[in-house]
């Protein structure tokens, strides 16, 4: 055990030197926020504004300004321990997998180290993030979560760092170089936010889009934090109407649906549950195979 907590920390001191690697790995969240800020949030509040007439501009930017960060920590879930994997491409390329290899260290407590090291980094970054939204909400939108809500929030974004640190790590464990890492970390950072429906809401695509969208693991993690973080501001915002908040709902992806059928949320945590053990196993097996 003794081997395996040298070579996170090693790992993790290795993601925190490179500022560059740390800023990449938040670029879509950071993306998603600026964009928001300078034009998306204006042309939802004008829409919701039209639909409830009676709700106050400030009761409409809170319900943006949630349902955005939901989004933006959702996006932080993937892309940080993405970022976090750079290590295991880069030993790959450089040949220090031998050098390990003549050292006294096992196959299995490298891979130890690099899933643990990729899935703390994940954890740590996805909680800065959700501790600035939850200052940004409550300071600009006087919109403060209450404890019991953001401990459920935190146990959600655990749940979706484990699942997809696995899935990117199985990912990762099939490219060779940095160059074709950085690359593709970068394209995924911008398009997971249209796969996860953060960008624009998923009520706004093609019912065919929208189904295909909701069906997947991210629109699904997604959803289990839209509905923590949108819980008060959504039935402030349109009041005692439950047909308008079921549309709401739908529209924006609070409520995931897959052609008429809606996704529970066990479901929902089932599926990031089992992606988190599933996915480890698998990524592991590979990461082990890469090892010579």
């Amino acid at each position: 055990m003794i081997v395996v907590i040298a070579i996170v920390r090693r790992n993790l001191r290795l993601f925190f030197r490179d500022r560059m690697n740390v800023f990449f790995s938040l670029l879509g969240a950071i993306i998603l926020f600026v964009l928001y800020t300078l034009f998306l949030a204006r042309l939802q509040i004008d829409g919701l504004k039209q639909t409830f007439p009676d709700s106050s501009e400030a009761e409409i930017r809170a319900f943006v300004d949630t349902w955005m960060f939901a989004g933006i920590v959702m996006l932080s879930t993937i892309t940080t321990g993405l970022g976090a994997l750079a290590t295991l491409v880069d030993d790959g390329e450089s040949g220090r997998f031998r050098d390990f290899l003549v050292s006294p260290v096992r196959r299995t407590q490298l891979v130890l180290g690099y899933l643990l090291a990729a899935v703390i980094v994940a954890v740590v970054m996805s909680m800065i993030v959700l501790g600035l939204s939850i200052l940004y909400l409550g300071l600009f939108d006087s919109t403060w979560l209450v404890p019991l809500t953001v401990l459920r929030i935190a146990g959600i974004t655990v749940l979706c760092c484990a699942g997809f640190t696995a899935l990117s790590a199985l990912i990762v464990s099939f490219i060779r170089t940095n160059a074709a890492f950085s690359g593709f970390a970068t394209v995924i950072g911008t398009v997971l936010g249209f796969i996860a429906g953060a960008y624009i809401p998923v009520g706004s695509l093609p019912e065919a889009v929208a189904s295909t969208i909701n069906a997947l693991p991210f629109a699904q993690g997604a959803m289990l934090l839209r509905r923590e973080f949108t819980d008060g501001t959504l039935t402030a915002m349109v009041g005692d109407n439950a047909q308008a908040a079921d549309s709401i709902r739908e529209f924006y992806g609070i409520d995931a649906f897959v052609g008429d059928l809606l996704v529970p949320g066990t479901v929902a945590f089932g599926v990031l549950v089992a992606m988190a053990i599933g996915f480890t196993a698998l990524s592991a097996g590979r990461i082990r195979a890469r090892i010579r």
